[in-house]
């Protein structure tokens, strides 16, 4: 070996393996950093926007809103008035189907998550006959859509007595989120270590001591998860609140839609109910969004 070849520099190993990195690789390695945090919180900021405007727009008067869009609020402050939010708790329709909305989404989520605990228990660690065979049925029913079940599940309330009524939307909500929630709920039990169980079962727990004190407090974040989801969609559906429900039942949906039917323009109170309407499902989410989070990762770190 030459004294040339011996004063060379030894390249370091971390350069060459960033040379040989593609340029887009390269390219995604130096914006991974504090530059897109900021993009990420400018679009989140943009996202909020229509939200912000929706908000201001329930706390202006009729007037300043037909003279001007929500922006101004912020060079002229003394818009921003509670009369809207008076007006609306003064509207009985509106103060109605709210206190609907909650009793047919209260009931529909609670049903289904405790419903769908004990079938997705029950398929993943519980030997009967066709056990396989109930889940394939189970898991073929969430291709069905809601619109086609539409016309005969309303024959079949009409006939018993329960079109028109809470109780049959709500019945309706539970049977169509129960296939998504055994299948979400099945899948998560069946990771849960067998060794876990069969030591309970050593030690004497049945059945549903098993289920209650091992399997629920190990599902906490799948079930979260099944809540929420089940939560926001009864909270906002208006399809099978259009075709279920009555004057004396309809949820909020139906109600906002009503008053723009029968009043045109009537700002003051679609404003604030359209605001109610969707901040309680988004204070929903913000409460339990670590568990969500966490029933979203459980299945990719399991």
């Amino acid at each position: 070996m030459t004294t040339e070849a011996r004063s060379l520099p030894k390249a370091d190993p971390v350069t060459v393996v960033r040379a040989r990195r593609s340029l887009g690789a390269r390219l995604a390695e130096g914006v991974s950093g504090g530059l897109v945090r900021v993009f990420l919180i400018v679009v989140g900021l943009f996202w909020l926007v229509p939200t912000i405007g929706l908000l201001l727009s329930s706390l202006r008067s009729p007037s300043d809103m037909s003279a001007s869009g929500w922006w101004t609020v912020f060079s002229k402050p003394s818009q921003l008035t509670f009369e809207s939010y008076q007006k609306l708790l003064e509207n009985s329709d509106i103060t109605n189907s709210l206190l609907n909305t909650v009793l047919i989404t209260v009931p529909a989520t609670v049903l289904v998550v405790a419903i769908g605990s004990l079938a997705g228990y029950a398929f993943a660690w519980m030997e009967f006959p066709g056990r396989d065979w109930w889940f394939l049925a189970v898991v073929g029913l969430l291709v069905v859509p809601v619109q086609v079940a539409l016309i005969p599940i309303a024959e079949l309330f009409g006939r018993i007595g329960l079109f028109g009524t809470v109780l049959g939307v709500v019945l309706f909500h539970t049977g169509f989120g129960l296939p998504f929630a055994v299948f979400l709920l099945r899948n998560f039990f069946a990771e849960i270590p067998r060794e876990l169980l069969e030591a309970a079962r050593l030690d004497g727990a049945g059945e549903l001591r098993l289920f209650s004190r091992v399997v629920l407090p190990l599902g906490g974040p799948a079930i979260a998860s099944l809540g929420i989801f089940q939560f926001l969609w009864v909270w906002n559906d208006m399809l099978v609140a259009l075709v279920f429900t009555k004057s004396g039942s309809q949820p909020i949906t139906v109600a906002l839609q009503t008053q723009v039917r029968q009043f045109g323009n009537n700002i003051d109170v679609l404003a604030p109910g359209a605001f109610i309407s969707m901040v309680i499902p988004l204070a929903v989410f913000f409460a339990f969004q670590r568990q969500f989070v966490s029933g979203v990762m459980a299945g990719a770190v399991k």
